[in-house]
């Protein structure tokens, strides 16, 4: 099989395509988000925090200045894009239909409790004649 021709089964795949359309998606949700967090929540923390941004703070060891305050800024908007897709996620689950139960293949045989098919009407193991459940 050729490089090519392997190249476009790989690309064929059904996983493949679902994962480019996830990464996408992905990729324009969190554009929304980090929107949401700049635009929206970020001013009303602020507000709320008395106008507080630690983007200014810093800290100068011999002629390296490390900026702390950019990787607490960092930090915070993780945690506050990571509250966001939580609720989100929450919110999206809790419209999803739970999955059917699936019917049972098996059943208990009545007098030595071995596991059975559900449509035997002898138990393999003990060769009791098994009476058919009424409906």
């Amino acid at each position: 099989m050729s490089f090519v021709s392997e190249f476009k089964e790989f690309i064929a795949r059904g996983n493949v395509m679902d994962m480019a359309v996830g990464v996408v998606i992905g990729g324009a949700f969190g554009n929304i988000v980090t929107s949401l967090v700049d635009d929206v929540i970020g001013p009303v923390i602020g507000m709320i925090c008395g106008g507080i941004d630690f983007s200014g703070l810093a800290i100068t060891v011999g002629s390296a200045q490390l900026m702390i305050g950019n990787f607490i800024q960092a930090i915070i908007n993780f945690l506050i894009i990571a509250l966001c897709i939580f609720s989100v996620i929450k919110a999206v689950n809790k419209f999803k239909k739970p999955a059917p139960e699936e019917a049972p293949t098996t059943k208990e045989c009545p007098f030595c409790k071995s596991e059975i098919n559900i449509a035997a009407t002898k138990c393999a193991f003990c060769g009791s004649a098994i009476v058919a459940d009424k409906q």
